[in-house]
């Protein structure tokens, strides 16, 4: 199975629907060809559906369910809520609803290895010493599928620099500790240092996990690289690329291209900036603050960011982060890490003290959520 590789670039804009659909066409007929009987597909959820990939995982389905005996669906959730069936139906289509497996991050998941503590010490130069359990959805091993696809958008994030390839798995699909103790190596390590790049600090411990705990699997990753800007009337970026393959090299491949689509520089920072965040997608400021992640660059001393925000009407995806969330707020690194020396229940959930790291302006701008 890890010989299937093949990608596509759009030589003009982007790709267009047929290129999509053609190119999708010979991916079935090598999967057909590989004899496959059980497939596992993981497509980004909600939160991620203005990259187009919902109607593509839709596409894929129908295209192989003639053939292949068993195919499930697990959209790859990490820390947020699962999705419900109406989302489902909206992103996915009509894969029929008995398809779909949920991912929770603090009950569905399995230990596959441990990461020792001499690595974390050498991933975060020494911030963090303690060995992590790496912790993965229990079907991704249980089920023993033939193939699992792993379908999602290489585009610059807060985290790790560049989403996509083994974060789909290790925290789309990770446990507790990978998840909490991975985003606060992002935060130690520094969004403005790793943002739209590859190799970060988060990036090298989710290799270390693909090459020591994965590589059992039969894991194809199919990425794309989308347009910056979402269709006014579908709320669908288009995609400029597609790269498939089981190695690392079709994921630099796509962080290549990406870097191009995905980075806009502007002449000076800017003074005012106004996001409007969908109202069927940004329900909490976990997932809203991207607004301040994409931005946060960009923003000059002393400027404004206005976030429009209709649809949010929590802090965190579960209930246990959204107290932490509202109990410490987004008061910068330092009184944030304050808070963790002091405080267990911070210290036992270290996304939410990255998510509140990340959240702020650090003092530089203001930030107002309308």
């Amino acid at each position: 199975m890890n010989n299937i590789k093949s990608e596509i670039v759009s030589p003009g804009k982007y790709l267009a629907q047929e290129e999509i659909e053609d190119y999708l066409n010979k991916l079935a007929a090598e999967i057909k060809a590989a004899g496959v009987e059980s497939l596992l597909l993981i497509p980004p959820d909600y939160s991620r559906k203005s990259s187009a990939l919902g109607p593509l995982t839709e596409t894929l389905y129908f295209k192989l369910a003639d053939q292949i005996a068993e195919i499930k669906v697990l959209p790859a959730s990490g820390t947020h809520d699962p999705m419900d069936r109406e989302s489902l139906k909206a992103m996915f289509g009509e894969i029929p609803a008995a398809a779909f497996l949920a991912h929770n991050w603090r009950t569905e998941t399995i230990k596959v290895g441990e990461i020792p503590a001499a690595k974390m010490k050498e991933f975060s130069e020494g911030e963090l010493t303690e060995a992590i359990p790496l912790e993965i959805h229990k079907h991704l091993f249980d089920d023993k599928f033939d193939l699992i696809i792993s379908i999602g958008q290489v585009i610059p994030h807060e985290v790790v620099g560049m989403a996509n390839y083994t974060k789909n798995i290790v925290v789309g699909c990770g446990g507790n500790q990978i998840i909490n103790k991975s985003h606060f190596l992002g935060a130690l390590a520094g969004m403005e240092k790793i943002m739209g790049k590859d190799h970060s600090p988060v990036r090298k411990l989710y290799d270390y996990c693909q090459r020591q705990f994965l590589d059992q699997l039969p894991l194809l990753y199919l990425m794309t690289v989308n347009s910056p800007i979402s269709d006014q009337k579908t709320g669908l970026t288009e995609i400029k690329g597609i790269f498939t393959g089981s190695s690392r090299k079709s994921f630099e491949k796509a962080v290549a291209l990406s870097q191009q689509e995905n980075i806009i520089k502007v002449e000076k920072p800017l003074q005012k900036v106004v996001v409007y965040l969908k109202e069927d997608k940004f329900k909490s400021t976990w997932i809203g603050g991207k607004a301040i992640y994409r931005t946060r660059m960009a923003v000059a001393d002393g400027g404004e960011l206005i976030i429009i925000a209709p649809g949010i009407h929590k802090f965190g995806e579960d209930q246990e982060i959204d107290r932490l969330l509202r109990k410490y707020g987004y008061r910068g690194t330092e009184i944030t890490l304050d808070y963790l020396h002091k405080n267990k229940d911070l210290q036992e959930n270290l996304s939410a003290a990255a998510h509140l790291i990340h959240g702020s302006s650090e003092g530089r701008f203001t930030i107002s959520l309308a």
